[in-house]
């Protein structure tokens, strides 16, 4: 049922009793409402309640109705086939209503309408909403401030919405757009501008005013979205000038002005403090957001940025900000933020690079690529005048003595909260962080200039040991400046070991600050393991003892901060691939300890996947887990009952289990204990999908491992059906998994799951595409290995798809061909095998329907043309294969049929090649295994071991070709009567 004007109000009773405390009114209210919402007329009814002026007073009850339009546009503005949507006739009043209430008094509800209108702009315009940003425009012609206000608002939602729109058409639109609007917003930009520095003027003249100040306020609002508007109309309303090289004007007109605003706006944000808070907060943001536009411009359009006009001034004014900053500036850091951000992508910029190739000599006309090396080369000119030595290193000694030292506020927030304070200096987005930004932006610029910098650094961090000698006690600015020196040799690593020698610095240095235990002095301390973590390359086998025990020794430290650092310098050590296990193997004991006491005293989330990583990587790499099993065992089984809800730590826990898995090898069993609650846990069609993949890995590396297939084991494999139905993203790992059952559970598992093998092979033959069929036809022909009798009649719907895909496959692509010649090999292995059940196969009504359907002439011998197929993929496939193929022709051939006798040529040639050519052609994986079964080392039952087993039992290899011309006889009726 229609809802009508007659409904408004019961529809405003609703949504008043939506919003009361008591829950007897509001959960009726707000069930009728849920259950409204498809309704025609819904939306209609809550536009008349947005916009009834009786109702301006009532500002809650008309956000609620603007959040449950909003909601409807989201759900049903779109018509889809579930659902009936909202009607043509009704869409078409909503779109003039919007646009008929623009001057929204309130500020809250004006921000939903222009989110929905931009939701219905992105769905709606041009097609059936073309007159959207003419209606707009004409509308800013005659608007007072505060209507001017809220068109820019929807302005800028919608343009915003529309800019993330990627087809070609889209893009087009959003360029006639740009063209349309940008003059006007630039024009009223600069006059928003104008007025509001007059204003600042004159307040800033009289310093007792206490008039109100909201239309200015409200100004500076609309000049705020102005600007985002401007960044979004020349981010995304113009090609980027990196490929076409094409100028963006606007970047040359609009650039300096925005330099000029923030140069015209910081004088104010000293005074304007405590006199006129919301200007004041007005300010910073606006500096803020003004310098982000113009890092995001140079990002977009490089070349028009690198323009004379622009380039030198931005980094010229960013530098001095960095480098000389006023005393005001000095506590802005989001500003400062975005100064180092500017100067740090302006460095690594590529296309500021000067470009090191040739150019032929009178080459006509001048190429694209040599038009970016002529504005690359004049680029860097301009940033070496801007960046002459003097100032480079002038940079990097203001960024290493004033930005690289801790604050008090930093020594507070540490003592205070030592995890948080880690993360947020070590794991926190440079752009996020005043510290790390300007440890970004050195970095870059020590890349730039390491042949001048390596000296200064090295010196820098002499003078800062000679000033603070390890035995201090007292946090000093001598103490503070190296530790900020040790963080600026740290960082680069690779460039100062060409100038900085790590024993000599470790020995009389680093490892001296180890022996000083007060507690200030955990300030050094986190940046010594942080040390020993950056130049894990460049430690040579004679430090390496010393440098294990030291980081032994700082995660036992007493602050957590430390610890932490230390537990991940440690697993860059051990996941190096120089790692010495000899020179460790003596800690593993205590670090098992001290690793497991971390994890229960950290309580954030970052720390604990930071510390399992370590423990995973542990497990990985160090050798023999034997002695720790039982430790770890605990240690699983408590981390995963804590870890419950939170799917990101118990993928990482997932991750150390299957590396314990595989650690333990053919011991595995001893962990079952924790590992298959958690393996079943992780399978269940109801868990997190995030974590089926994990738990995928984890199976198979269990099935792998298993000496033998326990019960538990065997009634999980249900669950794959489930998980192949579902979607075929872990058929590889699938595959695997299903291999595993089958060499190990050998034919007592085959009895028990028989119909879930056959339907996993026919869900997945015929429809995964050939990459994936090239994971499961190994498994097919592995089943018909171990059970070369019942394997074939167990999936035999399976093998006349793949009948089907020699007979039909197309051989113009490489890994069809592969698919074909491998399911190819497998039906000849079963003629080999089982003669009496492909004979039976290839004549069924079944077959015949499937070729029929897939273009094949019924009428052609099957069985002549399986022949075609292994001759024509008899150098397609491994030598194993080959020999199969050979078998399989050698039967064929004692028919003495004159279609056969026509081939006897090809025939011979493949035959032969395998009785001469056996020994040359055997694969590596063959040869491999030869020497595994035949070595003196123990072997112990597992999925390899057995599969070796198999391959070296396999009829195929034991038997000789040369014999079967005589034996072929035998089989000649079958074969007959195949035919």
């Amino acid at each position: 049922m229609a809802l009508s004007v007659s409904d408004l109000p019961a529809m405003y009773t609703l949504l008043s009793n939506s919003l009361s405390g008591d829950e007897a009114l509001r959960k009726p209210a707000e069930s009728t409402l849920a259950h409204s919402e498809n309704l025609p007329g819904f939306c209609s009814c809550l536009m008349e309640v947005i916009t009834a002026k009786d109702l301006v007073p009532q500002a809650d009850v008309r956000l609620m109705a603007s959040l449950y339009f909003k909601n409807s546009i989201n759900r049903y503005w779109r018509n889809k086939r579930d659902s009936s949507g909202i009607t043509s006739e009704e869409k078409s009043h909503l779109r003039q209503k919007l646009l008929s209430h623009l001057r929204e008094e309130n500020y809250q509800i004006s921000l939903t309408l222009a989110v929905l209108i931009s939701k219905i702009a992105r769905i709606d315009y041009p097609k059936d909403w073309p007159e959207l940003f003419s209606v707009l425009a004409q509308q800013l012609q005659s608007a007072d401030v505060l209507t001017s206000h809220r068109i820019f608002m929807i302005l800028f939602r919608t343009l915003k919405e529309l800019s993330t729109k990627r087809l070609a058409s889209d893009q087009r639109n959003f360029a006639e757009i740009s063209s349309q609007f940008f003059d006007y917003s630039w024009h009223l930009w600069q006059n928003d501008m104008q007025t509001i520095l007059n204003s600042f003027s004159s307040l800033a003249q009289f310093t007792n005013s206490i008039a109100s100040h909201d239309d200015l306020y409200l100004t500076c609002e609309r000049w705020f979205l102005c600007s985002k508007i401007i960044r979004q109309l020349i981010v995304s309303g113009f090609p980027s000038d990196e490929k076409s090289l094409q100028e963006v004007r606007p970047v040359k007109e609009v650039c300096p002005l925005l330099l000029k605003a923030i140069q015209s706006l910081l004088p104010y944000n000293s005074s304007f403090g405590e006199r006129y808070p919301k200007l004041f907060e007005f300010i910073q943001r606006a500096c803020t957001k003004v310098m982000k536009i113009l890092v995001t411009i140079q990002t977009r359009h490089p070349y028009s940025f690198g323009d004379q006009c622009v380039l030198p001034l931005v980094m010229d004014f960013c530098l001095n900000k960095i480098i000389d900053p006023e005393p005001e500036i000095m506590s802005f850091d989001k500003f400062l933020i975005q100064c180092m951000s500017m100067t740090k992508i302006v460095l690594e910029c590529k296309e500021y690079k000067p470009v090191m190739t040739g150019r032929v000599v009178d080459e006509n006309p001048v190429t694209l690529e040599q038009r970016k090396k002529n504005i690359s080369g004049a680029v860097a000119g301009v940033l070496t005048s801007l960046l002459p030595n003097k100032r480079v290193v002038l940079l990097c000694n203001v960024l290493i003595r004033r930005y690289f030292v801790l604050t008090t506020s930093d020594l507070e927030e540490w003592y205070q909260n030592p995890e948080s304070f880690h993360h947020e200096q070590d794991a926190v987005l440079w752009s996020e962080k005043l510290r790390p930004c300007a440890e970004a932006l050195y970095i870059v610029l020590f890349h730039n200039h390491s042949q001048l910098l390596g000296p200064v650094v090295v010196s820098i961090l002499q003078e800062a040991m000679k000033g603070c000698p390890p035995s201090g006690t007292d946090i000093t600015s001598g103490l503070l400046l190296k530790d900020a020196a040790y963080g600026a040799a740290a960082y680069i690593y690779y460039e100062l070991s060409n100038y900085l020698s790590f024993k000599d610095w470790f020995d009389n240095a680093l490892s001296l600050e180890l022996t000083n235990d007060h507690p200030n002095m955990r300030i050094i301390h986190r940046k010594v393991a942080l040390i020993l973590g950056q130049w894990v390359s460049e430690i040579k086998d004679d430090t390496k003892r010393p440098v294990y025990c030291a980081l032994i020794k700082l995660l036992q430290d007493r602050d957590l901060c430390v610890r932490l650092a230390a537990s991940r310098s440690l697993y860059f050590h051990i996941e190096d691939a120089a790692f010495s296990q000899q020179q460790f193997s003596d800690l593993l004991p205590v670090c098992w300890k001290l690793s497991f006491k971390l994890i229960e005293d950290v309580q954030e989330f970052d720390s604990k996947v930071q510390v399992l990583n370590t423990i995973s990587v542990l497990i990985a790499y160090v050798g023999d887990i034997i002695p720790y099993a039982n430790e770890l065992v605990q240690f699983f089984q408590k981390s995963w009952e804590e870890s419950s809800g939170e799917s990101l730590l118990q993928i990482q826990l997932l991750t150390a289990l299957k590396n314990f898995v595989v650690a333990l090898g053919h011991k595995s069993p001893m962990c079952y204990t924790v590992l298959l609650p958690i393996l079943v846990n992780g399978l269940d069609v109801n868990s997190p999908d995030e974590l089926l993949e994990d738990s995928m890995q984890l199976w198979e590396a269990t099935i792998s491992n298993a000496p033998s297939m326990v019960p538990q084991l065997v009634g999980y494999f249900s669950s794959l059906v489930d998980i192949l139905e579902r979607s075929f993203d872990h058929l590889k790992v699938a595959a695997s998994i299903i291999e595993g059952y089958i060499i190990l559970g050998g034919t007592e598992f085959l009895s028990l799951h028989a119909s879930s093998v056959s339907k996993l092979f026919d869900v997945v033959v015929g429809n995964v595409n050939d990459r994936g069929l090239l994971s499961i036809l190994p498994v097919i022909d592995v089943l018909i290995q171990c059970s070369p009798s019942d394997g074939p009649q167990l999936i035999s719907s399976t093998l006349q798809k793949m009948m089907v895909i020699c007979l039909t496959g197309d051989d113009r692509v490489p890994t069809s061909t592969s698919v074909k010649a491998s399911a190819a090999a497998i039906l000849a292995r079963v003629l080999v095998t089982n003669t009496n059940f492909l004979a039976q196969l290839a004549s069924e009504q079944s077959l015949l329907m499937l070729l029929q359907n897939a273009g094949f002439s019924v009428g052609e011998n099957i069985l002549l043309c399986l022949v075609d197929v292994w001759l024509d993929k008899a150098d397609n496939v491994n030598y194993v294969q080959k020999k199969t193929f050979g078998f399989a022709l050698s039967m064929i051939l004692t028919l003495r049929l004159p279609q056969v006798l026509d081939k006897l040529d090809q025939i011979l040639s493949v035959c032969t090649s395998v009785i001469l050519g056996g020994s040359e052609d055997t694969t590596e994986d063959e040869s491999s295994s030869s020497d595994s079964m035949s070595s003196s080392r123990p072997q112990f039952p597992s999925k390899e071991f057995k599969k070796r087993q198999m391959k070296m039992s396999d009829p195929i290899n034991q038997l000789s070709l040369e014999n079967s011309f005589s034996t072929g006889n035998k089989r000649e009726v079958v074969v007959y009567r195949f035919l």
